[in-house]
């Protein structure tokens, strides 16, 4: 029998899952991370998103108060046609990285999933200590070790009739906070625990993730069950892409569809674009990685959101894998990386 994963809507068979994109966000607060704008741009940032000025809300993304906000009725709704707009384009899984910190809304994500019939995997854990109020940033390891594995195994803390279904994403800054290592930590021992599936979020310093990851294994978490996220923005060469996955995670490419080498929460990084990231994964194949390999997009504002202008949660599969194809990816490699990898995450089917 196929194992089962635990999506907000219940037990799904692992070979049900179809498609997945591993990294996304269906409702976030990203107030946290405003940054004002050139002045010679700002009013026209400070508008409503239209035809007008979407061009620059793209170039600036966080200098928007109603770009960064990614939740409310207009945006549940662009959400939720967006996340039809991936079925038809054949996706079958989302899995939601919204944990404590940004405001996660488990309940939209089981009336979506009834919607629209994809699966969709609700997230647990903590996000940033910036984004956490003071009596969480007080919390221990074991506060914390207790509260996420409630979740998982009994239900969650804001809408308790739906059980989470992996760790994550559970982020740091750089450097890490003491806060966020005690999260780090306590994500190890309840993976540990539950031999569930985690994920992390680096701090932009190409450190960062061989940080969290010594953190997280010194803790007893196990390497094929956690994927580090955001490598595209956070590792800047071959070698260091090569050295990190010699590690064991997988390694998640998964802001494609941002297509801006500024990189507004960081302009010391060289944002890649889609082609670029494709080449990330043929090099990586090539070395022997394939089996670690993940993407997604990690949409969290809505001018990536197709009625806000943007490429939606179907641009993956729509546009994404034929180039993969025309740059000489097969079929079954695209597999690889869209459905067996995603599953072998969540059930642990390659532990042994």
């Amino acid at each position: 029998m196929s194992p089962t994963v635990q999506t907000v809507l219940g037990p799904v068979a692992a070979d049900k899952l179809g498609r997945t994109l591993t990294h996304e966000h269906l409702s976030v607060n990203y107030e946290n991370f405003y940054k004002s704008p050139p002045s010679i741009f700002k009013s026209e940032i400070e508008r409503t998103l239209s035809l007008d000025n979407i061009g620059l809300i793209k170039q600036y993304p966080y200098a928007s108060h109603e770009n960064i906000a990614f939740y409310g009725t207009e945006v549940d709704a662009a959400v939720a046609y967006d996340v039809s707009l991936f079925k038809m384009a054949g996706g079958g899984t989302i899995v939601e990285n919204t944990t404590h910190g940004l405001k996660r809304q488990i309940k939209l994500m089981e009336t979506i999933s009834k919607n629209t019939g994809v699966n969709i995997i609700a997230g647990c854990g903590y996000y940033l200590e910036s984004t956490q109020p003071g009596s969480v940033r007080n919390l221990s390891e074991e506060d914390m070790f207790n509260s996420m594995v409630t979740e998982m195994t009994q239900g969650s803390a804001d809408y308790p009739s739906v059980k989470c279904g992996v760790i994550g994403e559970v982020a740091s800054d750089w450097p890490i906070t003491d806060f966020e290592k005690r999260a780090i930590r306590a994500t190890a021992q309840a993976q540990n625990y539950l031999r569930c599936p985690v994920t992390f979020h680096p701090g932009r310093s190409p450190e960062a993730p061989f940080e969290i990851m010594r953190l997280y294994l010194e803790a007893g978490g196990k390497a094929k069950r956690a994927i580090m996220s955001h490598l595209d923005r956070t590792l800047n060469e071959k070698q260091q892409f090569l050295n990190f996955s010699e590690l064991g995670s997988f390694c998640q490419l998964d802001l494609f569809g941002t297509e801006c080498s500024w990189y507004q929460l960081n302009p010391d990084c060289d944002m890649p674009s889609d082609a670029e990231r494709v080449k990330i994964f043929s090099w990586l194949k090539d070395e022997g990685k394939l089996q670690q390999l993940l993407a997604s997009h990690d949409i969290h504002t809505r001018h990536r959101l197709v009625k806000y202008g943007g490429h939606g949660y179907a641009h993956l599969l729509a546009n994404v894998v034929p180039k993969m194809i025309l740059r000489g990816f097969t079929s079954e490699e695209v597999d690889a990386i869209t459905i067996e990898n995603p599953r072998a995450w969540l059930t642990g089917e390659r532990d042994q």
